[in-house]
């Protein structure tokens, strides 16, 4: 059992199997996300799709299932601690707000990039959200001074020469009926969303390190709830100013 005293944020030692378990759970969700998410938008684009504001809506609205894993912790802690008396959401305001304001990031990237694979092939948006490991290296350097390996710098190097060569054949892959400058925006636009992307993912990690709380689990969690909820609001509201809720 834990003791809890009147200030501290209790916290609980997962055994091994748990562990994995989680990490596990978490790798085919986001396996199944990152995989089928493009593929899903793209084939809603294909076949006479319109409303972007829509699409990068979805991106993120999926945050009420998280629900589910605080229940769950919930109860687990319940059950685990004694005399356990703690609120079910532990974010305390400072690191609520930094999650909003990551979260309205996150809202701009998820519309640029839906924008991006509105215009673009999957393959090629797949290739161009590649970089983004360039973009989270340089932005980890600068901001929660991330060192780099010789593995990191050769895959930056990789990846970051492959876009370059992308983008010089822009008109190889341009889809049926689009212009070539609407190809070379599409191209531009998920550039951009690797790079705003790229700065997110280090901003989260410098969060962590300023929140001043134990960063636990749940506390993951809820900074990733609220993040998803704001980034979509900011899409919602896209979606009234462009009357994508007219039929």
């Amino acid at each position: 059992m834990v003791n809890i005293g009147a200030e501290t944020h209790e916290t609980i030692r997962l055994s091994p199997s748990l562990k994995n378990t989680l990490l596990l759970i978490n790798c085919i969700v986001l396996s199944i996300g990152h995989c089928g998410g493009p593929l899903v938008t793209r084939l809603y684009f294909i076949h006479g799709g319109k409303r972007v504001w829509l699409s990068s809506c979805l991106l993120t609205a999926g945050w009420p299932f998280i629900l589910i894993i605080f229940i769950a912790t919930f109860c687990f802690r319940r059950a685990t601690i004694s005399n356990y008396k703690s609120k079910v959401f532990n974010i305390k305001p400072r690191l609520f707000l930094a999650s909003a304001f990551i979260g309205i990031l996150t809202g701009v990237d998820d519309y640029i990039y839906a924008y991006g694979v509105a215009r673009l092939p999957v393959s090629t948006v797949a290739l161009i959200i590649a970089s983004q490991l360039a973009f989270t290296a340089g932005f980890a350097y600068l901001l929660v001074k991330q060192k780099f390996s010789s593995f990191s710098v050769n895959a930056v190097v990789l990846l970051t020469i492959g876009s370059g060569v992308l983008a010089l054949h822009t008109s190889s892959d341009r889809p049926d009926g689009e212009s070539k400058r609407e190809y070379v925006l599409g191209f531009v636009m998920t550039l951009g969303a690797a790079a705003l992307y790229g700065f997110i993912l280090p901003l989260i990690e410098l969060t962590y390190q300023k929140a001043k709380q134990v960063i636990d689990y749940q506390l993951v969690m809820e900074f990733q709830m609220v993040m998803c909820l704001f980034a979509t609001l900011f899409c919602i509201v896209g979606m009234l100013i462009n009357n994508d809720f007219e039929l």
